[in-house]
This record gives C-alpha cells, structure tokens and sequence, in this order.
C-alpha cells in the first residue's frame, strides 16, 4: 500500500486494509467498496461504535458496513418501524400511552396503554396509512442526551417512561430522547440513519394482552406485533412464508394425521400415536444405517444418575434448575438433561489406548430439561426430547479429519431429506475455560476443516460454548425459514472434569479431544420440521400409509384384500378401504390421509389382476401389474427419494 499524505488507514472485516483522505465519509467509503453495498448500508460500526454513513473519518478505524442481513441492521430498521407506529398510534388515539417497542426475531412489537380504547385487526390498516404518512417526513431521527430532570418533565404524562427513566438515573446524569417532529421517545438508540429511505415495507400482524414488565402484578397493555423490510417485495415474500407456515403448522398437521398430540396430562411431553411411531422409527433406522457403516458403536446410558456424577460434571451447580431431581434410599439423583456425562463414564470404565482412536460412542438419548410453559410450543419445544448424540474421543492429530467426517455425514442425512444448509462456526466467548494455547489450537483446527470441507460459513466471534469453539448447521426448509439442527463442539471442560486418559505411542497417559455432535439435534424438533418441510406429504419411505387399497363395490373385496396383502408381504405400509362410499370421496380421504399410492380396484382390475394406480397428488399412472407397482416402490423406498 503506496502512502497517502494526511490520510487514515481503514481496517475491512475480512482483515484488508485500504487508505482514504482524511474526512472521507463512511458512504464514500462504502460506495468505492461497492455501489450495491452502498445502496443497501443502513449505517457503520467505528471502532465497536454506530455511526451514520456520512460521518467523516479523520483518524485510522475499523470498520464494518451495516446492511439489513445483518442482525444489528434488522433489528435497528425494525425498533425504528416501532417508533413509528407509537407516534402513530398516539396521533390517533391521542390519550394513548406508549411503554415498550423493541425488534424481536422476524419483526417488532410496541406495547400501549390505550385507556378504555380497545385495538383490533380492524383498525390495522387505518394505523398504517397513518404509518405511511408519517413516514414520509421522517428523515432521519434527532437524538439528543437530557438531564434526568428535563426527561421527567418531558415525560411527566408517561408513567411507563418515567418508570424507565428512574431505572436509567442509576446509570448516568443523562438519559437518551429522540424526536420526530412532535413525537418524542424515550430510546437508548438503535435507528436508522435516515426511515423514510429504508423503510420500504412493512404490515401489522397481530394484537394480544402483555402484563407490564411481564409481571401480572402489572397493568394489561395493548401489544401490537409487526414486521418491517428494506424493499415491498421481502416483505410480501415474507407474509407469503407466514400463509405457508400457517398451512403447514406441524401442530395442525399432526393432529389431522393423527402423528402425535399434546396434552397437558403429559406436563409439556408429547404423546407419539402409532403413525408417528412408524416416522419415527424410520429416522431411527436410517441414523443406525449411517452411523454403522461410518464405524460408531451404538451405547445406552440410564435416564436417572446419581448426584455424584451431576457434580463431576458441573451440572448440579451450574445447570440443577433445568434439572428434575429425585431421591431414592435417601441419595440425590437426577433425570439427565444430557447424554455426555453417560458417555464419559462408559469410556473411563476401562483403560482405553490409541490405536482405539477415533473412538466415536453414539446414543440416541432421552433427556429431560425443566422449561417453562410458556415457552413450549408443539414438538419444538418440549420438556423431553431424544438427541442423537455422539461422543468421539481422539489424539490431537486426528480432529481435523474427524471434523471432516462429521461434516460429510451431516451432508449425506441432510441431502437425504431434501434440505440445504449453511455452516457458522463460534469462537471463544468472553466467559470460557480452557488456555488460549488450547482455545487457539482448537479454533484453528476446526476453521481448517471448514476450509477444507469446500462450503462457505459465517464466523460468529465470540459465540462458542464456554467450554470450547463450535460449528452449527442451519438447514432451510422448502419455504425458505432456517433452523438450527446440526453442531459439532469440541470440549475442553468435561475431560479434564472426568480425568479421562489414554496410553499413547510412548506409553504415557494422555488427555484425549472430546468432541460432541448431533445431526437431527432433537428427534422431536427434527419430527416437527419434517412435518412442515414436507406439508405432511411425506416421501415414500417415511410415510406412514405407503398405499391405500380402494374397493369399487363390495364385490371386489377378496381381490382388495389379495393385493393389500401382497403388498404387505413384501414390506410396504398398506390399508384397505371397503366401505360403501363413492370412488371420488374415497380417493378424496385417501388424498388427506397422504397415502403416496391410490389403488383402485373394480371389475376391470378384478379380471386383468391389476390396479388402477394414481398418486396422492392425482397423478394418474393407469392400469398396472401390482408386481410392477411394488418393484418401482421398493426402488423408491431404497433410494429413499
């Protein structure tokens, strides 16, 4: 880099340095970095600090260009969407008060106290017009540091902001305000340089009841839920997501399928029905197919573990909350929230060497945690759930490829359901345990084999576990959302906690790698997305009714039940509908039911020992020999298609 006289030196996320003149802008930055890059920045980060985009730079900085993909930009265009419906809400209800409007994952939310006023859906799109005649003067928010006093005063009509504000007075002399003509809020920041360009789009969702600070000791406010975009067509892509999601709401679906129920008998557990059973144990037997062939030995821990082992691992003081705990003969003992603890201890239970290594334990464990109602939600989140764990212990050397190897299954089980994915990988936080030789030697190892395994990923500074780095996998579904299934953890805590060893070349002790791992994450939360990923329509060899036998009158039974049968014996999940309903509305129920084969039988059938053949989504294939029809679905079944 040749040197510039009275220039600054700027520091790019991805290590590059570039030098500008000094009181360069941060968008003249950003516009010789990319135009596209400078159509879409909302704002900058300086030296860990936000700062509009045309902010001079007259000293050497770090900098990072803020656009929507990024969560700061999101959340930043969203808590603004939130100002602006407060201002609207106020200007139309004047009487209304305003108490707290933060982003939230996919949008927005702003809490009223609206009085004896009561706020429907109804009044949705009056209050966005409002919004968009607002926005049209917004250009850019006026933010300025009071003295509580003056703040007080300010918001002397607002005993939720006053409550905040005396909160806020421990912390410093001032507090922060920003203004938008007549409308002024209390904020600590987090805005947009300038609404009224990057606000594109955005669409109120829904109205419920929130306690004040959460506390049912508090008053009920009026919360009013929205989301917000950059541009009118990612938002009208979103609420397309949200109509599909609806559809598909595994709850609905497992409920019309009869997969699984809910029920509050069983305290946040779910109950899997026989259909489910059949989904279940094939995701089951696939795991076992592929986890045989790549050499790891299946074990099974117990459910209950004695207080001793929780304290070796940590868990009885640090995790105990989460954790539901019994005595028995007067010992503590505790349901295990985690498979690793069981896992180690199967390992210390004899001396291991070497040439054992990679030494890969994997368990399919049910685990128990202690969570709160209000945060479950169908099989998404339960108080039990199975994680296909493994626990794979080796010599330094050997973690790279081990990675590699995890990766390469992730990639064949996913590929298998039809999901693509992307990879983050998380550093060491602030809070952790380990040495920085050990935390350095780990993180590079695992970036290596990211590097190596040829796709892209996200770094994630300071977002591992305290225990050591990690990699997680975030899957997309067929509509488009990501869910967070797959990790890979290296742990740097629970060897040195189990003093667990092996002997190596030179005969000495030596304190193995432990990584942890899981591909479906929680069987339960997999279930449940496959349920959406698929519509309920699953594929031949997941599905629970493979083909469905259908009678034209009651004389073609016998010849019904042969073929039923005949598809049975070679292993197929079959029914047989006789009932002395028309063809049309049994086709129809069949359809609902997602039986992947329709087989219509009548007098034609009967003579040309046949089948009448069509698809769930009436796709007609005609007449065919039933050995036919079962040679293509044992095909279809084996490729798992």
């Amino acid at each position: 880099m040749t040197p510039m006289t009275n220039a600054i030196t700027v520091t790019l996320p991805d290590g590059s340095k570039k030098q500008y003149p000094s009181g360069t802008t941060v968008l003249d930055i950003t516009k010789s970095i990319g135009e596209g890059l400078a159509r879409a920045a909302l704002f900058a980060i300086v030296n860990g600090k936000q700062v509009h985009l045309d902010e001079p730079l007259k000293e050497d900085a770090t900098l990072r260009i803020i656009t929507f993909k990024d969560k700061e930009g999101r959340d930043s265009l969203r808590h603004s969407c939130a100002h602006l419906l407060a201002a609207s809400v106020i200007s139309l209800w004047p009487g209304a008060k305003n108490a707290i409007g933060p982003a939230i994952d996919n949008g927005f939310y702003q809490d009223f106290d609206l009085g004896d006023t009561k706020i429907s859906e109804e009044d949705f799109p009056k209050i966005e017009q409002k919004m968009r005649e607002m926005l049209e003067t917004w250009d850019h928010f006026d933010i300025q540091e009071v003295e509580i006093k003056k703040a007080k005063k300010d918001f002397a009509w607002n005993p939720y902001k006053l409550e905040l504000i005396e909160e806020f007075a421990g912390q410093g002399k001032t507090i922060t305000e920003t203004r938008q003509g007549e409308f002024l809020d209390l904020c600590r920041g987090g805005h947009l340089d300038h609404p009224k360009k990057h606000i594109k789009g955005f669409k109120l969702l829904s109205v419920a009841g929130a306690y004040w600070r959460g506390s049912e000791k508090n008053k009920m406010l009026t919360r009013i839920y929205g989301t917000a975009f950059p541009s009118k067509k990612e938002l009208d892509e979103y609420l397309h997501q949200i109509e599909e999601a609806k559809k598909r709401d595994h709850r609905k679906l497992g409920k019309a399928l009869d997969l699984f129920s809910i029920n509050e008998i069983g305290a946040g557990m779910p109950f899997i029905h026989p259909k489910g059973m059949v989904i279940w144990g094939e995701l089951e037997k696939y795991w076992r197919e592929v986890h045989h062939r790549r050499k790891y030995l299946e074990v099974k821990t117990p459910q209950l573990l004695h207080r001793s082992l929780w304290e070796t691992s940590g868990h009885w003081t640090n995790y105990k909350e989460h954790m539901y705990t019994l005595k028995i003969d007067d010992f503590d003992y505790a349901l295990k929230p985690m498979n690793c603890p069981g896992g180690l201890f199967i390992y210390k239970m004899k001396n291991h060497s070497y040439r054992e290594f990679p030494l890969r334990l994997g368990e399919i464990g049910n685990v128990h945690r202690h969570e709160l109602s209000g945060v479950l939600s169908g099989l998404f989140r339960v108080r039990t759930f199975h994680q296909d764990d493994a626990h794979i212990f080796m010599m330094p050397e050997q973690v790279k490829d081990e990675i590699l190897e995890v990766l390469s299954i992730i990639d064949e089980m996913y590929s298998t359901f039809g999901f693509n994915y992307h990879l983050e990988f998380s550093t060491r936080p602030e809070k952790s345990i380990g040495s920085d030789e050990a935390w350095k030697q780990s993180e590079a190892t695992l970036q290596a084999a990211l590097d190596a395994c040829g796709k892209g990923y996200k770094v994630n500074a300071g977002d591992g576990a305290f225990y050591g780095p990690k990699i997680d996998v975030h899957i997309k579904d067929c509509i488009g959302r990501t869910w967070q299934c797959a990790t890979i953890q290296v742990d740097m805590n629970q060897p040195e906690r189990f003093d667990v060893t092996y002997e190596g070349s030179d005969g000495k002790r030596h304190r193995p790698v432990m990584i942890h791992r899981v591909v479906y994450g929680s069987i339960e939360r997999f279930f449940g997305i496959l349920i959406e990923h698929y519509a309920g329509k699953f594929p031949l060899w997941l599905s629970p009714v493979q083909a469905i036998v259908l009678t034209v009158a009651d004389r073609h039974n016998e010849y019904a039940g042969r073929v039923a049968k005949e598809l049975e014996g070679q292993g197929f999940r079959v029914e047989l509908d006789t009932r002395s309903e028309s063809i049309p509305r049994k086709v129809r129920e069949a359809q609902l039911q997602q039986a992947n084969y329709i087989l219509v039988v009548g007098d034609k059938e009967v003579e040309n020992k046949t089948a009448n053949v069509r698809t769930r989504d009436n796709v007609i294939q005609g007449e065919m020999n039933v050995e036919k029809l079962a040679l293509q679905m044992r095909q279809e079944v084996k490729e798992r298609r």
